[in-house]
């Protein structure tokens, strides 16, 4: 197998939910554009087996006998990066008529279902492309011939003429150790060139999460291939660390108004205390109220029973006394 980083990287979460065809974005590997298209039941064929294919693609259409000649392989690997799998080499002729290549059987299905097998349900597929021959086909009409010019040895489509030729202007030896040779293979490269700095020229909060991921991809895959593009990387590390820093911003607003938030809820609750107080002391305060009348009462009422009390002895008193009265009488007449 030959030394080389991977050509994409396919993460897949949540692996045992997937049930049918699982498909990678499209990247660029050798100046070709490629997805991996992924079976974890197997295909129509294999149903015991995860089963995966590489193809080709193109944004615009391919020339008549075009071809492709490429070597490629597979890895799987776990969150932790350990291999679980490594296809061999297939080396694969790639046209109109077979725009894919791959393996009905690489992992026996059984093996997901093991414990631990992986983690966090999290699958990686890694693919290494080596192209080995291109056949670009017919030269196509007239026309398709004026839509392209040459712009120091790249040939360009003539909407891409001043950004080009501004490229060039800013970074003469841009393409001085640039390495493919073939025409077809050298526009592609310049158009992937050219898509990424208008990328990175938006604006930075314009620029997504996927956006920069395809964005490094992309540098990597163009200085491979010899383009000197330190200014780029820079350019490429200032949006990225803009993008974080917007990111890390939006948390950290999100962080104080769920703080305000709070602070609401506490202000409301400390005026809920406030107001439950007042209301105690003001059922205090009546309660209090109310326990004076009372023992204003009690002894309005204890004096009334004592006054009640000292006239029933006095009563006695006159009814003893007249009764004493009229017995001395009695006695006197008889």
């Amino acid at each position: 197998m030959w030394n080389q980083k991977p050509s994409f990287r396919f993460e897949i979460d949540n692996f045992s939910k997937k049930e049918v065809s699982t498909v990678s974005k499209v990247f660029v590997s050798g100046g070709y554009e490629w997805y991996i298209d992924l079976y974890p039941k197997g295909n129509s064929l294999c149903h015991d087996h995860l089963s995966l294919y590489l193809y080709i693609t193109n944004s615009k259409p391919f020339r008549s006998g075009w071809k492709r000649i490429a070597n490629f392989y597979f890895v799987l690997l776990n969150q932790s990066d350990k291999v679980l799998y490594r296809s061999p080499i297939e080396q694969h002729t790639f046209q109109t008529n077979s725009m894919s290549w791959g393996f009905r059987k690489t992992l026996p299905r059984s093996k997901f279902k093991k414990k631990r097998f992986l983690e966090n349900d999290r699958l990686i597929v890694e693919v290494y492309i080596q192209i080995v021959e291109t056949f670009d086909g017919e030269r196509g009409d007239v026309l398709e011939k004026k839509e392209t010019v040459d712009i120091n040895g790249f040939q360009v489509l003539a909407s891409q003429i001043t950004p080009a030729r501004k490229l060039f202007a800013v970074h003469p030896d841009l393409a001085d150790d640039f390495k493919p040779k073939n025409q077809v293979v050298r526009t592609e490269y310049m158009n992937v060139l050219l898509n990424l700095i208008e990328t990175l020229n938006k604006p930075s909060q314009d620029h997504s999460e996927t956006e920069l991921s395809n964005a490094h991809s992309e540098l990597s895959e163009l200085t491979e291939a010899g383009f000197k593009l330190e200014w780029l990387k820079s350019k490429l590390d200032e949006v990225s660390l803009k993008r974080k820093k917007a990111d890390a911003d939006v948390l950290q607003l999100d962080e104080r108004v769920k703080n305000l938030e709070q602070m609401k809820l506490d202000f409301k609750l400390d005026c809920l205390k406030s107001q439950l107080e007042e209301v105690s002391l003001e059922r205090k305060k009546s309660d209090d109220a109310d326990g004076s009348r009372v023992r204003e009462m009690e002894g309005r009422i204890k004096n009334l029973e004592m006054m009640v009390s000292d006239l029933k002895v006095k009563l006695d008193k006159e009814e003893a006394k007249s009764f004493a009265d009229g017995f001395l009488l009695i006695d006197e007449v008889d």
